[in-house]
Order: C-alpha cells, then structure tokens, then sequence
C-alpha cells in the first residue's frame, strides 16, 4: 500500500505534503513545532490536519507490520498462494487482514480439529463437492474406526459438519459479506433485566435501532447498563437472508444425498460461529466510533476551557465551599501568589454568617480583593447567598463568580499539590487552585489530569490509553499556541512544551532555582538533558520577559533571529524598539517576496516574523469570549417559562449543550434548539465550552432538578 497517497487522499491534502510531514515526524519533531516553524515545508496545515495525518500514519505502519506477520506466518505453513498475497497486500483495515488470516491462524482444539484428527476430512469433502451418487449414510460408513472413536454413521457425519461448519465461518468473503448486511439492515437492542427497577437507564429498557442510525452517547449508554449489569444487549441481524445468501454460495449443485446435510451446517455454522463473532466485531467497532466521537467532543471541550482568556491584574479570594469542615478560603495576589488562608463557617450546622462576612470584608480591606471566585460544589449555593448580601453591604466594587472545580480536589490530594503547598491541608489547595483557575486556566488547569476535568462524557468507560493520549495531544496544542513564561511556569506546565519531558521540566525548575532567572533562550542549552534537538522543538515556545534579547520574549524561533534582526535594520528599527509592538510594520512590509529574498527565508516564515514584531507575545485567549462576572444572585425558583438570561456553556455532548445561567444547576440546550438557521449535524458545529450564550428559558423542574433551555429566542 502507498501509505503517501492513501493518507493524502483521505485527508484531502497533497501527497508533498503527507511525505514532508513524515519525514519531519520521523526527524523526531513535535506536532506543535511543525504546525508553527516548519509552515513552509508542509504548506500551512493546521495542528488538526497534523494530529490526523500522525494518527493515520501509526495506523498505516501497524497494518503494513501486520500483514507482514501474517504473510510469513502463513508462508511457513506452505499455504500463501499468490492470489491471498495480493489479496493480504490490498486489505486497507486490520479487520480485512485478520479476515483473511482467519482460516491459517494457529487454532486451539475445536469442533473441527478434533473431527480432523478422527480422519473425517474427506467426508466433509465429499459432502462440499456434492458429488457423490450414494445416501450419505453410505460414504460415512466408510470412515467408521474403532480406534478413532467413530463408531456410529451419525457420529461421521457430525464429525463432517463440524469441519465444513468451521470452514464455512472462516471464508473472508462470507464474513466480509455478512458483516455488511448486518451493519446495514440490523437492528442493536437492549432490554432491562428487572424493569420494575428505577435508574438512569430507563430509556433504554425497551430500546431497539437501526445499527446504521445509532448515535454515539447511545452506544455508550448501552455499554454501560449491560456492565452495571442492568440491561441485556443484543444484535439482531437479517438471519433469514444471510442464510439465504450462505446457501447460494455454499450449495452448489442440487444434489438431494447432500443438500438437506448442508442446509442444516450452514444454520450451525452461522448460529454456533458466525453471528456470535460478528456480533462481537460490531459491538467493538460501534464502541470503538462511539469512544473516537466522545473523545473528539471531549478534545474540543478541553481546549475551549484551556484557551479561556485570563482575568489578569486582579487579587482574587478562592472560596471552597463546605458544610460541616467549613469554607476554605485563599486569598492569592495579580501573580497567583497565596497571600492568606482561613476558614470560615458561614454553612450549616455552625451558620456563622455574620462572623464569616466580618472576616472576609476584613480581608477585602487588607489584601485589596477585586474578585471572589466561588467553587461550584456541596455548599456553592449557600455560600453564594452569604457573598451576596455582604456585597450589598460594602462600597468596594467586588464581584464574584462561579468556577467549575472539577479535579480541584483531585489536584489538591496529588502528589504535586503536597509538594507546592507542604503546609497547606487538602481544603486550602483547593482554594488556592479555584482561585488561580481564574488568573490563568491554562497554567491551573494543566496541573489535572485533563480525565478529572469535568467536560467529558461517558470517559471512564472507554479506552483510558487512547483517551488520555488524545487529550495530551489537546493540552499540549493549547499550551504551546499560548507560549509559557520561561521564568514564572510550573514544571507541570513545562512538561507539556514541545520537546520538553517531565524529567527536563523538572531539570529547568532546578536549574532555574539554582541559577535564578533565565536571561536568555539560549541558556536552556546548560539544563541537564536539554541537547541541540530538544533546544530547536522547545525554544520557540518559551518566552523571557526583561531579557538580554527582546526576540526572547516573542515566538519567533531563535533560528530566525538573524533574518528578524535584518528586517527590522531594513525597515529602520533596533531590536529594542520590538517592545511595545510595532505597529503599522505589515504595511511597511509590503513587498513580501522581494523581502523574503533578500533575507534569504520563506514568505510564510516572514509574514509570521512581522505578525509576531506587530504584537510580540500576543495572547491568543485575548480573542476568546470573557466569563461572566456577577453581583446578584438568582435561584431556580426565581427562573420563569419564556425568561432572557446570559449564560455560559460549561459542556458540550452529542445531544446538546449544558449551559451556566446562574443558578447551581446548569440547563440542557436541546441540540435541535441551538438554532433554527440551519441543520445541526453536532452542537460543536454551533456552540464551544465557554461561550457565553443568551438563552430563553422553556421549563423549569425544581423536584427533578431540570432546566430546559432554547437559544432559538
């Protein structure tokens, strides 16, 4: 197989450009650093095109290694004929190859093996080929041994079906066939083991589609109430016609000592061996798209709350809200630097509401607090009530806001967190870190394991390996489109920067520790481990403020420092003038081919050079929409039918959007009322986690705690 031009097809790109993309991968590059400094060699794909084209190449090279396998497996049993090897060499999914290795792959003991072993072979011949003139009883007759233990005529012909049985189920063609017209016209069905019993999976207790119109979250659903042991999942395919095409295809010729014998073998062989495999295959590939569906829509979700932009310049208050041990809270300043903690016992059972807001406006007063930042958890809604009426009652302008805390406390307990904050408990952590969420999500956030974040759907339930390299891939595309401050990141955030390990990250910390501040890009290269290769996949994404070379503190590569420096002297700048942006240097950068010459670099690589000196170290979260800050506070029994609010998308799945609108339990937008524009294939098409929405409220169920929302206003 061409896997440069299956990959370029398939992706929809130049064949060029799959084959420079490989040779970089192979070159040991990151997706990151080709996406940004290597445009010009691949012609601007995307970092989506690049994850594509990475996964599709390592499925590629693992088929290409296994046909290999199988080829000579079978090549050494003295059975590969020049027709399976064509056949073997076209297959294009792992599914084909093992199709077509079926019938050589070494087998344990079966039905089959043993009648082989018995001497039956050439009666199972006999019968296939249809051609014997005798009653069969007759021909079996033949093959009677004591020894072999075939003693009756019925036990032969047993012996026989089982052979032709299992022959029948491991032809590729049949199966390739058969799984076809099962995926097309069958039907997935689930059924509830005890349906007086009450649970989540009500909707699926009498549940049955078409295979070819199940939606993803319903695969996932099913597969989750058969685990828990609550549902019965079945298949049900077209039996009547697969049976009919297997006869067509299996009884050749009308021949009345054999027909009735191989009609009855092939409805074993596709009862006993057939249907339950093919089952099996397609519960695993539904489960499979269903998972690779979840995972994208997870992704998606992940990098929108990643790139949600900072409030910056602000001392914020962490408040992590309890009942019986009490609200922690951390009061943290513009850096994220933990300036105080305490707790407070505003909740039940203590309700100390009056000594908590003397407290915290005390604190307000001392620290200069600007923001309070409120976890979404157990006593969120109390708290809020209390942070409310003590607003009312100081003239400072504090607002506040509800932080989704998913993973706060999975972070707090982490190894990590005991060795940020050795003298801090479990509560302070968290407080710390619902603050911090605010000031800077990607560099907080970053420090969770991206599975505990809460925008997920279903993600305990699917392949944790393929899920947790998929949402790496995210985070590390979101960290390095942001750029990391050298001198200030955590190793936690470091470790994610193209061509930086976690043992490097580590190494810069120390370094940095021992050394103090970096002054330039170029001392990374004495950190322990950081050689030439790591230097060139990471530099470009780490970024000095104040220091010795003012490129430090853009993205542009130290590799075209030279040709930054000859343009800026072209254009009658000094380096230093690069500070503050210089504005108005597209214009006067016009002639960009004529320039790029004479620097002696790419056109792409210099519009992103003159972009990068426009806004050196431009945030790309600046463009993202800015949460919702508030002052007041509403409760579901204040929500009415037909109600305009503002609210915020906290998650997005494949039947539409959970959206924040202020009152502790997050309302369902309807996939079919995201809009009335036009067809929605998926809510990502329309809405992102943190955008922020205006949504008319359509019902309201406080016992079931429900909000149905609309965006159609």
């Amino acid at each position: 197989m061409d896997i440069v031009k299956k990959i370029a097809e398939e992706l929809k790109i130049k064949p060029w450009q799959v084959e420079a993309v490989i040779q970089l991968i192979d070159e040991g590059c990151t997706i990151p650093f080709i996406a940004r400094y290597r445009k010009e060699q691949h012609g601007t794909l995307n970092d989506e095109q690049l994850r594509n084209l990475d996964e599709r190449l390592n499925y590629l090279r693992n088929l290409e290694e296994r046909k290999e396998t199988v080829l000579a497996s079978i090549e050494e049993q003295g059975k590969l004929t020049e027709e399976l090897k064509a056949q073997i060499l076209a297959a294009e999914t792992q599914v084909m190859v093992e199709d077509l290795y079926r019938p050589y792959r070494p087998k344990r003991r079966t039905r089959a093996t043993i009648a082989k072993e018995k001497g039956l072979e050439p009666l199972a011949n006999i019968i296939t080929l249809q051609m014997t003139e005798k009653p069969l009883e007759e021909e079996a007759a033949a093959f009677l041994d004591e020894e072999k233990e075939v003693k009756t005529v019925e036990e032969a012909i047993q012996g026989a079906m089982d052979i032709i049985a299992e022959t029948i189920a491991d032809e590729a063609d049949y199966r390739m066939a058969i799984r076809k017209t099962t995926m097309s016209q069958g039907s997935l069905t689930s059924v509830a083991k005890n349906a007086e019993e009450k649970s989540v999976y009500e909707n699926y207790y009498e549940f049955e589609s078409k295979i070819s119109k199940l939606s993803g979250y319903q695969v996932l659903a099913v597969n989750r109430g058969e685990k828990e042991k609550i549902l019965t999942v079945k298949i049900v395919a077209p039996e009547e016609e697969i049976l009919r095409y297997l006869n067509k295809k299996v009884i050749i010729r009308e021949n009345e000592n054999t027909v009735s014998c191989l009609s009855e073998t092939i409805e074993d062989s596709y009862k006993r061996l057939i249907a339950p495999a093919i089952e099996r295959e397609i519960r695993n590939e539904l489960t499979e798209r269903a998972e690779d569906g979840a995972i994208r829509v997870f992704g998606k979700n992940l990098e929108q709350l990643l790139m949600q932009p900072p409030i910056t310049g602000k001392v914020v208050l962490g408040w992590d809200p309890a009942f019986r041990t009490g609200c922690k809270l951390a009061v943290v300043d513009e850096t994220g630097k933990v300036l105080d903690t305490i707790v407070v016992y505003p909740t039940e059972p203590q309700n100390k509401v009056a000594e908590t807001k003397k407290i915290v406006k005390a604190m307000i007063e001392k620290y200069g607090i600007d923001l309070i930042s409120v976890g979404n958890g157990t006593a969120s809604r109390e708290s809020e009530l209390v942070i409310v009426d003590m607003l009312k009652e100081i003239n400072k302008p504090v607002q506040y806001i509800i932080t989704n805390e998913a993973g706060a406390s999975v972070y707090s307990a982490s190894k990590l967190a005991t060795e940020e904050f050795p003298n801090f408990d479990v509560g302070q952590r968290s407080a710390v870190s619902i603050a911090r969420r605010l000031q800077d999500p990607l560099a907080e956030l970053v420090k969770i394991d991206p599975k505990s974040i809460g925008v997920g759907q279903y993600q305990h339930d699917m392949n944790q390996k393929k899920l947790s390299e998929a949402l790496g891939n995210v985070v590390e595309d979101c960290v390095n489109n942001v750029g990391v401050d050298l001198n200030t990141a955590s190793a936690s955030l470091l470790e994610y920067v193209s061509g930086v390990s976690k043992q490097i990250a580590k190494n810069i910390v120390a370094y940095r520790e021992e050394n103090g501040r970096f002054q330039s890009r170029r001392e990374l290269l004495k950190v322990a481990k950081l050689g030439p290769k790591a230097f060139e996949q990471c530099a470009g994404f780490l970024r000095i403020t104040d220091g010795e070379n003012p490129l430090d503190a853009t993205s542009v590569h130290p590799e075209s420092y030279e040709a930054a420096n000859n343009l800026l002297k072209t254009l009658g700048y000094a380096p230093e003038d690069i500070k503050g942006g210089l504005t108005g240097l597209s214009l006067m950068a016009r002639d960009r081919k004529k320039l790029a010459e004479q620097l002696q670099i790419g056109e792409i690589t210099l519009d992103d050079i003159v972009k990068e000196l426009e806004k050196p170290g431009r945030d790309p979260r600046d463009e993202m929409p800015k949460p919702i800050l508030r002052s007041d506070v509403l409760d579901m029994k204040d929500l009415k039918e037909g109600m305009i609010l503002k609210g915020t998308v906290r998650n997005v799945i494949d039947f539409g959007a959970f959206v924040d609108i202020g009152v502790h339990q997050d309302g369902l937008v309807h996939i079919s009322k995201l809009t009335d524009k036009k067809f929605v294939k998926h809510p990502l098409d329309v809405v992102s986690v943190g955008d922020v929405v205006e949504v008319k409220v359509l019902s309201v169920d406080i016992q079931k705690k429900r909000i149905q929302l609309s965006m159609i206003l």
